[in-house]
């Protein structure tokens, strides 16, 4: 990928919710960490912090901690949010709240370079025996990848030594002490990998190795480690093995199952390790969990984790829409996923699902304020129903201010900052356009590009580039109808798994139009909740009807396929791109079931981008309608 510093956004649509992160998210975010926001959930982060380095100093009267085990980990991703803000070079006061959590993380390490504060505050035993609940490699990998984003934006190595030193204290305890286990929640192995990109440290290499060659190996370990303590901090017992993504060794995997955030963190650092090593058996199994996701167990809206219950995949084709479970967090790790299966083969299918699910879920997260957040995106909304109903109590119909368990608010804000790094790629020969972000990129194998462009709601994106080699960009599968022009010459180009690819010598000039007209997407016929029905699109994004646009009711709302698809531009929200379809509206008998058939009358239907829904208060929402 990228450096972190080489991709400068324009004005454009990535360029403004990058703003929006840095003026308004990570602001209101450091306040909430604060606990200086009154209308959102408590946070304690940070007291946790100055709690954790009282302890440690020998002050341990009214030092305690609360929040989630993993509390910590909202600090990190808030820094490495941070990180990604042009505004930390810019705004002296960023900084400083910054520098200032640093030095309260820096405290609240110990001497062997533990890094913890449920652990340090509530009980120092009880550390490294509860792998399967306690998140201290979790929290430990989120401040890793933080320390390497805070050091490559602005060259600070305080951070990075602090997670150095917590990286050699996991070294010493798993592989020359010769601990047994394995992360119950990975995502330190990703970081290691990071860390070892950064520092060349091998030792890095090895313990992320280590961490995913040895699970799953011993599949009862997580119930062995439970009977030999005789505490637990949610009454886990590792008996779910699919759970923790211990059922098998990750090599024999070929079904994504189990907690979806574990399984696409799990998979990233899987793809990671088999492009450094070279493991074609690793890669393979990779390949085989992507078309498990992407072909049987992902939403239209790049959502993953069908069910509540375990925040997990079920089975194939099990998709429903109004109890979607669809974390966040998980559409942000299939991101992390895609981007690492590109890096070990050039396929177009890689991008067109990493932007499918950051266009939709991704964005869907945060409301458009960027103030409140969504922790689970259904794909259907029925105010009465959703949120009240037993069965629909996890699925909202406001996002809220903040969460007891907030991984997803910070998460958010640290992809939309970071986003460059996803967009474009490159080796020593070729500069790749993965995703539409308007900007200036400097790569390092000597291209620098500039693009201008109105996606996702334009079609048009527009290349100048100058430098010696080879630019490759993505042609998403939904372009059936691609014009290209080089150097004021329309042509037809090389293609290569997905991406057109031209020739640099100087400067060039590059004209793109995809074929963005609206289009109708029908369902596989196996997704037993979808018979019959139909979605809209247009380009990367997802459609969906809200009762605001459709008088108040989309439940009784049919769509007409054979009539044409019309976009308008729209002031709502600020400005958007409209849909209007034809259907119907159906009208029939007040009573519960009746023989009286049911009247349909012509309407225009109303459909707005996904990503906006829920923003104008609570009402009915549909991304299927049925077909007429």
């Amino acid at each position: 990928s990228i450096p972190l510093t080489a991709f400068l956004p324009d004005d454009s649509f990535v360029g403004k919710f990058q703003k929006l992160i840095s003026e308004t998210v990570i602001p209101y975010q450091y306040d909430v960490l604060c606990d200086k926001i009154d209308s959102a959930a408590e946070s304690h982060v940070v007291k946790n912090f100055v709690n954790s380095g009282k302890v440690l100093k020998g002050e341990p009267e009214g030092a305690e901690f609360r929040g989630m085990v993993f509390q910590d980990s909202d600090a990190a991703k808030w820094l490495e949010a941070a990180a990604y803000s042009p505004a930390l070079k810019t705004d002296p006061e960023l900084r400083k709240k910054a520098e200032d959590l640093i030095e309260l993380i820096e405290n609240a390490q110990d001497s062997d370079g533990y890094l913890n504060t449920f652990y340090t505050i509530k009980d120092k035993e009880k550390r490294w025996t509860n792998l399967l609940e306690g998140h201290e490699l979790y929290c430990s990998g989120h401040m890793i990848e933080a320390g390497c984003a805070f050091y490559e934006a602005t060259g600070n190595r305080r951070l990075l030594d602090i997670c150095e030193k917590n990286a050699l204290h996991i070294y010493r305890v798993f592989i020359e002490n010769g601990h047994e286990g394995y992360p119950g929640h990975p995502e330190i192995e990703l970081a290691l990998l990071k860390l070892y990109d950064l520092t060349k440290n091998e030792k890095y290499l090895t313990l992320a190795k280590h961490f995913i060659d040895v699970r799953g190996v011993d599949s009862d370990f997580f119930i062995k480690e439970a009977k030999e303590r005789h505490w637990s901090v949610w009454n886990g017992d590792g008996r779910n093995k699919h759970y923790q993504q211990s059922h098998l060794p990750v090599r024999q995997q070929s079904d994504a199952v189990g907690h979806s955030v574990r399984a696409v963190y799990l998979y990233t650092a899987m793809a990671d390790l088999a492009q450094k090593t070279q493991d074609k058996e690793l890669f393979d199994s990779c390949k085989r969990l992507w078309e498990s996701i992407v072909q049987k167990r992902m939403y239209v809206t790049g959502g993953i984790g069908s069910t509540v219950h375990g925040e997990a995949f079920t089975e194939d084709y099990d998709l429903p829409s109004d109890t979607a479970y669809a974390e966040t967090c998980a559409s942000i790790g299939l991101v992390f996923f895609a981007s690492k299966m590109l890096q070990n083969e050039l396929k177009g299918e890689y991008a067109d699902i990493m932007e499918l699910s950051f266009y939709n879920t991704v964005l869907a997260g945060m409301e458009h304020d960027g103030k409140r957040f969504f922790y689970v995106n259904p794909l259907e909304v029925v105010p009465g129903i959703t949120g009240q109903a037993v069965t629909h109590r996890h699925v909202l119909t406001q996002r809220p201010g903040w969460y007891t368990c907030a991984c997803c608010p910070p998460n958010v804000a640290r992809l939309i900052n970071s986003l460059g790094k996803y967009a474009y790629g490159e080796n020593s020969t070729t500069a790749f356009c993965h995703l539409f972000a308007g900007g200036d990129v400097k790569f390092e194998n000597g291209i620098h590009l500039s693009c201008k462009t109105a996606y996702p709601y334009g079609s048009d994106i527009s290349y100048k580039a100058t430098g010696k080699g080879k630019l490759a960009v993505r042609i998403p599968r939904w372009s059936k109808n691609t014009a290209f022009v080089f150097n004021n010459k329309r042509i037809t180009p090389q293609t290569d798994n997905g991406y057109a690819v031209f020739e640099i010598n100087g400067e060039a000039e590059l004209e793109i139009n995809l074929d963005c007209k609206p289009r109708i997407l029908y369902p596989n016929p196996k997704i037993p909740t979808l018979s019959k029905t139909a979605c809209l699109m247009k380009g990367p994004l997802v459609y969906c009807f809200e009762g605001n646009d459709n008088k108040g009711d989309v439940l009784s709302l049919s769509l007409d396929t054979a009539e044409k698809i019309e976009e308008k531009e729209s002031d709502i929200l600020g400005g958007t791109v409209i849909l209007e379809a034809k259907g119907f509206r159906q009208t029939a008998s007040a009573e519960l079931y009746s023989e009286i058939p049911p009247a349909f009358s012509k309407e225009t239907l109303t459909a707005i981008p996904y990503y906006l829904w829920g923003n104008r208060g609570v009402n009915q929402m549909r991304v299927w309608l049925p077909v007429k």
